[in-house]
């Protein structure tokens, strides 16, 4: 675990000076998909795209029409899930994401490996999250261990146990309850990570996804640093095993910041679950206040007014 003076520099402490990073108006993320998605080949992938172009197009005109000072500053990019499944090899696979994405008018300016949302070069980027949630107490809570211990996270409080002793009167049930609830409860449960038998673990995809947010809004530092910046690359030049490819890779040399003040993402409705629980893990993530002040200063200093809130900045449509 990261002790209290490891945590505090890593916040942005006098010892760490917290490094800026440039930032785009909008991160447009051109959707995400699962091995077998790949599998059924390039004509699978040009449908995926030709879905997606009309909401790319959206979520660009209107970012164009809300800047009022310079040019917008607009990148692409897409995340290949490397964690869970090894397929193919990262030459392969983004030569026919480039093809595909070409073939319907879009140009991807940066490919991500999900698994670099786990671990970047030296650093443990999930565990450096997960040591930044910030449990929220429920009213009247029932005993449930933290967070950390668990590897669950709400966004309030579940219903309790019905077991009893023998001797014991049945528990009165009770309704899981929302913390920050309107009229009625939505009530989510997320499980972060799944614990290993060699003392490892497996993170959970809306975790990860819960990262790769953060890394697009620029919020992840470690130790003052921002962490996996993108690596010039082009899909020829790409390694033929995953464990080489860099977390980030720059295809297009003259794109536009990878990072960015907003996020959108285009993907297929089957994510929905996913992404609900995305936004209930960032509602509860202790961003490094260094950074955040960083990045509102300099939105200000664009005429951008920006939501206090990571999840106010996160925008998607759901084909």
């Amino acid at each position: 675990m990261t002790t209290a003076d490891e945590l505090a520099t890593e916040l942005g402490g006098p010892s760490a000076p917290v490094r800026s990073v440039a930032l785009s108006h909008l991160s447009l993320e051109l959707g995400h998909l699962y091995m077998e998605d790949f599998n059924e080949g390039e004509s699978r992938l040009r449908q995926h795209f030709d879905r997606v172009r009309p909401w790319a197009e959206t979520a660009v005109r209107q970012t164009e029409q809300s800047i009022t000072k310079g040019r917008p500053r607009i990148s692409t990019c897409f995340l290949i899930d490397d964690y869970f499944t090894r397929f193919s090899s990262p030459r392969e696979v983004v030569t026919m994401l480039v093809a595909a994405a070409g073939a319907a008018g879009l140009t991807i300016d940066y490919v991500a490996r999900e698994s670099g949302c786990a671990r970047a070069g030296e650093v443990d980027v999930a565990r450096l999250v997960q040591e930044h949630l910030v449990d929220e107490p429920a009213e009247g809570a029932n005993g449930r261990p933290a967070t950390g211990v668990t590897g669950w996270l709400s966004n309030g409080e579940r219903s309790p146990g019905t077991s009893a002793s023998a001797m014991a009167a049945p528990r009165q049930w009770r309704p899981p309850r929302q913390s920050a609830v309107r009229n009625h409860s939505i009530f989510v449960d997320v499980e972060l990570w799944a614990d290993q038998p060699d003392g490892g673990r497996l993170w959970s995809c809306p975790f990860l996804a819960a990262v790769w947010q953060l890394q697009r809004l620029g919020l992840l530092r470690h130790l003052g640093h921002p962490i996996a910046d993108p690596v010039p690359a082009t899909p020829e030049t790409l390694p033929v095993e995953w464990e080489m490819m860099a977390p980030i890779v720059q295809l297009n040399p003259k794109a536009a910041p990878m990072r960015a003040y907003r996020t959108f993402t285009a993907l297929d409705s089957r994510f929905l679950p996913i992404e609900l629980a995305v936004r209930t893990i960032l509602g509860n993530v202790a961003v490094d206040p260094v950074a955040a002040e960083q990045v509102l200063k300099r939105a200000k200093g664009e005429g951008i007014d920006l939501p206090d809130e990571t999840v106010g900045r996160i925008g998607y449509a759901f084909l």
